[in-house]
């Protein structure tokens, strides 16, 4: 139950009383509803309830993201207020994206954090954390525009390779030295830290709140006497052409598929990632993908929060890839220079508590070395590595990699 809507109310009543939630309606199925006049006339005769149960879409979940959306929006307006109503400069500069299953809980914990423990830090805060899906170009501006470490936001919290580690962006200031990692964590949590996998930046710069896995999501119905893929390697192979879906749309996440396939298996693993797309969904479409009469994905990719989507009756089954889940690190990046003054905040976003948040609420696995992440011992993460990232121009990569992926579809 929340204080927004009731699941025994209409579509009409909800998306009328709140119209930023229509575009998710419309990706569950409901295409009518983008006409207004088909919108009140369907819309009265449904109830939420009874619409999720005919699409056969996880009520709990999906109420949850609505909820979302509508305190996105109400966040939005109160933040722009607040921004106008600001004079003075703040000490303290946070920008960030948060991941979209996860925010409202995370900036409900910041608010209590704030009310609790910031409001006695005697630091003014200026901050901005949007969800995923309002996309990075905003924040990308800013950090194009920065031409100084003076120009750029004390503490940055997002996902996405291209945004810290492209030189035309963060790489940039990556260079000079300007970030350090103070979360104080000798070691990370076990899940990160261990003979084949660790995150923790040798170089002292970067630290990280948590990651989201990439699995696969298939539908046995369509799988036609093909063996159920079981690795990333799978996916690659000729039967699995024209039969996938790829979060395309999803950039942090796309981009880390691309540049796990590409140092694995070359350019020729790209174009075989090409060769397998049949269509780009967003992860909420995916996992009702099987009730469309249109062609159906064999493997549809996303983020593991999504198959909890699922019914666990239907015809979809989520696998974790044998060579790995491909990781997208949720980073935090903290200003050395301003270290006494972010460190309480710092603090708060690699806690136990945030790293909770995310394990348990976004199914994305934290860092945190005192988080019980709930994933079983034999899954395995695909990283790209440290030395990687150091040693390649990545924002170059992802676009040569982007030109090859777009030359070698063979169906959009």
């Amino acid at each position: 139950m929340n204080k927004y809507f009731d699941i025994k109310d209409s579509l009409y009543e909800i998306t009328k009383k709140y119209p930023e939630t229509l575009d998710l309606f419309i990706s569950i199925g409901f295409e009518n509803m983008k006409d207004e006049k088909k919108r009140e006339v369907i819309g009265k005769s449904i109830s939420l309830e009874m619409a999720l149960l005919t699409k056969k879409i996880n009520v709990n979940t999906f109420t949850e993201r609505l909820v979302e959306i509508i305190e996105e929006k109400k966040n939005a307006v109160d933040q722009a207020l607040i921004q106008k109503a600001k004079k003075v400069k703040s000490d303290v500069k946070i920008d960030g994206i948060l991941p979209c299953p996860v925010r409202v809980p995370l900036m409900d914990a910041f608010s209590k954090w704030m009310d609790d423990i910031g409001s006695k830090l005697n630091i003014t805060v200026d901050y901005e954390l949007k969800a995923a899906s309002s996309g990075v170009d905003w924040l990308k501006e800013s950090i194009k525009k920065a031409e100084s470490e003076e120009d750029l936001s004390d503490l940055f919290i997002s996902a996405g390779f291209d945004l810290f580690f492209d030189n035309n962006l963060m790489g940039k200031f990556k260079s000079k030295g300007i970030f350090e990692d103070i979360t104080g964590f000798e070691k990370l949590n076990k899940d990160f830290d261990n003979e084949y996998i660790n995150l923790k930046d040798p170089n002292g710069q970067y630290s990280m709140i948590g990651v989201a896995p990439a699995v696969f999501l298939i539908n046995i119905d369509e799988l036609n006497g093909r063996e159920m893929p079981k690795s990333w390697e799978d996916i690659l192979k000729p039967e699995f052409e024209n039969s996938v879906s790829l979060p395309i749309r999803d950039f942090d996440l796309f981009n880390s598929i691309l540049l796990n396939i590409y140092k694995k298996y070359g350019e020729d693993g790209i174009k075989r990632l090409g060769r397998s797309l049949l269509k780009s969904m967003h992860p909420s479409q995916m996992v009702k993908s099987h009730i469309k009469k249109s062609t159906k994905p064999v493997v549809s990719i996303m983020p593991y929060f999504f198959t909890w989507m699922t019914k666990n009756a239907g015809p979809m089954k989520a696998v974790w890839p044998d060579d790995g889940a491909i990781i997208s690190p949720i980073f935090m990046l903290s200003k050395k220079s301003k270290k006494d003054k972010i460190k309480p905040f710092v603090d708060f976003f690699a806690s136990k508590e945030v790293g909770e948040i995310l394990a348990y609420n976004g199914k994305m696995p934290s860092v945190n070395p005192y988080v019980d992440n709930m994933i079983p011992k034999d899954y395995k993460y695909m990283w790209i590595g440290w030395d990687y990232l150091n040693n390649n121009d990545i924002g170059k990569i992802i676009k040569e990699c982007e030109k090859i992926f777009n030359e070698s579809i063979l169906h959009l």
